[in-house]
């Protein structure tokens, strides 16, 4: 190793040393992180590992803290939004499920144990008895999705949406969608097919369907009050969903740096959905990838731009204050939590 090479090697260990705080096990654990967090409407936790149980379980205790403390009243994960949707029903009361287990089942796409997992089911029962302690008019903390790869069964789920409250819409829906029945709910092989010419894309199909879904949101939202607003708002981001996938699985045989933007483009959109929908406080638990600077990129050999740069893009007009939580291991202190923040000013 190099001189050089070691000084780097010192700069960068003396700044983790600077910015890491020890976890010793007790309940005073994040007393720092949650007064660097004060009054920010968005927080963002990453994790080094997808799965692994104590960054998992550290999460958690992080998220609660968050809630009780600090009155966030939306969680947004990596994690499809008709899956995590049906967990929202469940924490917030409104669900035939009968247990967090049952709630959870959704999760069938790999890696299912990324959210079927004891730490998210203790977390999940745990959120729905918070609620119920509520009183009744307070606002009670939702669990959402913010990823973008079940195309098929957010398909599904606007089409039960509109088959319930509007079937003639439901038909032209059906038939707007039937645009994928060729590739076998094989998202990979519609992109191939639509990438390179083989077939025609989708995209004018699943433009219109979100075009007339939100031309009728007036009518649809306000049929039976606040749930007929929840089920329109749970359709309308399902309609989205398969549009921004649509994108996503042509692009994926364009360019990887593509596709991410892409994905975390939608990402991002989906916390502005949610913070429009009353939802001002959100706790997002999203990929840790790190980009080089903040600016989207636009070849090959720059990395993805990342769902903080554009939550902080998004919102930097409305002075939020975002922080990452990023776990690390080290050889000495298995468990150390960096905190990274900025703030966001307005222009």
């Amino acid at each position: 190793m190099t001189i050089m090479a070691i000084a780097e090697h010192n700069l960068i260990a003396d700044v983790i040393k600077q910015a890491a705080r020890p976890l010793e096990g007790n309940m005073r654990d994040y007393d720092d992180l949650l007064k660097l967090i004060h009054e920010a409407r968005f927080c963002l936790l990453g994790e080094a590992t997808h799965g692994t149980h104590e960054f998992y379980r550290e999460r958690a205790e992080i998220t609660k803290r968050l809630i009780k403390e600090k009155g966030f009243t939306a969680i947004a994960v990596e994690a499809d939004w008709p899956d995590a949707f049906r967990v929202n029903r469940y924490v917030r009361g409104l669900s035939d499920d009968e247990s967090a287990d049952e709630a959870l089942s959704g999760f069938k796409r790999f890696p299912t144990w990324m959210w079927r997992n004891t730490v998210v089911l203790e977390f999940v029962e745990w959120l729905r008895d918070y609620n119920s302690s509520l009183p009744t008019n307070a606002t009670k903390v939702g669990f959402y999705g913010l990823d973008l790869y079940s195309l098929y069964t957010s398909i599904e789920a606007v089409l039960g949406y509109l088959s319930k409250i509007d079937p003639d819409a439901a038909r032209r829906a059906r038939y707007r969608y039937s645009c994928f029945e060729h590739f076998a709910e094989d998202t990979q092989a519609y992109g191939y097919a639509a990438s390179f010419g083989i077939e025609e894309s989708c995209e004018r199909e699943v433009i219109e369907q979100l075009v007339e879904l939100r031309r009728r949101a007036a009518d649809y939202a306000s049929r039976d009050g606040r749930v007929a607003q929840d089920e329109f708002f749970f359709a309308e981001q399902n309609a989205r969903l398969v549009l921004n996938a649509e994108k996503y699985y042509r692009s994926m045989f364009r360019g990887r740096v593509e596709s991410w933007n892409l994905r975390d483009g939608h990402m991002a959109e989906t916390g502005t959905a949610l913070r429009q929908y009353s939802l001002d406080s959100q706790l997002m638990q999203a990929p840790s990838r790190q980009p080089p600077n903040g600016t989207a990129s636009l070849n090959a050999s720059a990395s993805a731009q990342h769902l903080r740069i554009v939550t902080r893009l998004c919102f930097t007009r409305q002075t939020y204050r975002v922080f990452c939580c990023h776990y690390a291991t080290t050889p000495r202190r298995p468990w150390r939590c960096a905190i990274r923040s900025w703030n966001a000013r307005s222009a």
